[in-house]
């Protein structure tokens, strides 16, 4: 009965709870919210001052009491409250004023493919309080896979690289289910800090995050080029102290990221070689689809398919794959439901 009830006023939606960025998928309406991860806080009172957007342009540039907190880490939550009040938020948002109070949304979750139980639940729990009524979990390469359209119902083999913001995943899917998979803490995050790194070491320079993703965004590649292409990028001095720019290359990037890259690609070769032989053939065939913000490095499918000999492709839209699967399992959630992770016998409480 109650179920009935809150089922007039909520809408049933996906999300794609993500280290980076959240995005969020209304049934019957598609992609609703995009926003950052991001939480700023005030030290002093422990009130949250601003999520998503808002809270991003704040990023740097407030005073000491006001901090900018990503509440997930390596896509695990690393701050419960914080999640629970950023959930919370976007599930509002998506709700008229009028309906919001009464909205107690059927969600589903996609979440990195190797995290423990105990984590799961966290993530279940914090739901549960940021208002859903029920909360269904989906790892994240098998919801990307679904959100652009491969049949992973089918006995046939399909292969998914998700490039996210803290992990990468990788997997390969048949029969409504993951055969072979690693799970990576190398990402968009990791390419960032590369970038900090190189030209701390290279140009005795300190960037700030925003700068480093804005550099990875301009010039980044993982393979080499035709064209030299360059950027300005401003930091700190790091021995006067001042303001200085200097100039940077597509080559400067791609060095700063080689290390990162390798052991990306590594992985992506570890998958296959613990993939049945069957389903290789598969995958050899309709070749290794590439989403998540990381594939939107330049380059990075050729390198991939140069080292496993496989075709590579970047999904269509592929920053939300994810979220779109979340949108379309909660959909048609009995078709789907045996993809879902099941429901984890209760965790005695110590």
């Amino acid at each position: 009965m109650l179920n009935k009830f809150f089922g007039l006023f909520s809408h049933d939606i996906g999300i794609d709870l993500g280290t980076a960025n959240t995005l969020v998928y209304v049934s019957g309406h598609g992609i609703i919210i995009n926003e950052p991860s991001i939480v700023a806080l005030n030290k002093k009172t422990d009130q949250v001052v601003a999520i998503g957007n808002e809270a991003k342009r704040m990023v740097g540039r407030t005073p000491s009491h006001i901090v900018a907190v990503r509440p997930l880490v390596e896509g695990v939550i690393s701050n419960f409250e914080i999640t629970e009040q950023m959930l919370s938020y976007f599930i509002k948002k998506v709700h008229s004023e009028r309906s919001a109070l009464f909205a107690r949304p059927r969600v589903v979750i996609g979440i990195p493919s190797d995290i423990t139980e105990v984590e799961r639940r966290a993530v279940r729990d914090a739901s549960k309080s940021a208002g859903a009524r029920e909360v269904y979990l989906v790892e994240e390469p098998m919801a990307a896979a679904i959100g652009v359209g491969l049949p992973v119902q089918d006995p046939v083999g399909s292969m998914i690289v998700d490039i996210g913001g803290g992990t990468t995943d990788i997997a390969v899917i048949s029969l409504g289910g993951i055969v072979a998979s690693m799970n990576l803490r190398v990402a968009g995050d990791r390419f960032n800090e590369d970038i900090i790194n190189y030209v701390k070491d290279e140009f005795k320079l300190l960037l700030g995050e925003r700068t480093a993703e804005d550099v990875k965004i301009a010039v980044g590649s993982a393979a080499k080029s035709d064209a030299v292409q360059e950027a300005v990028i401003r930091g700190r001095d790091i021995i006067s102290g001042l303001p200085r720019e200097v100039i940077v290359t597509d080559a400067d990037i791609r060095e700063a990221l080689s290390k990162s890259i390798r052991i990306l690609v590594e992985a992506v070769k570890e998958v296959i070689e613990s993939t049945p032989p069957e389903l290789i053939s598969d995958i050899m065939q309709k070749g290794i689809v590439v989403v998540g913000g990381g594939s939107l490095l330049r380059k990075i499918d050729k390198i991939i398919a140069s080292e496993t000999k496989i075709p590579v492709r970047i999904a269509e839209d592929p920053f939300t794959a994810v979220v779109r699967g979340c949108g379309l399992i909660i959909e048609d959630i009995d078709r789907l439901s045996e993809v879902l992770i099941e429901e984890e016998d209760e965790i005695a409480p110590h």
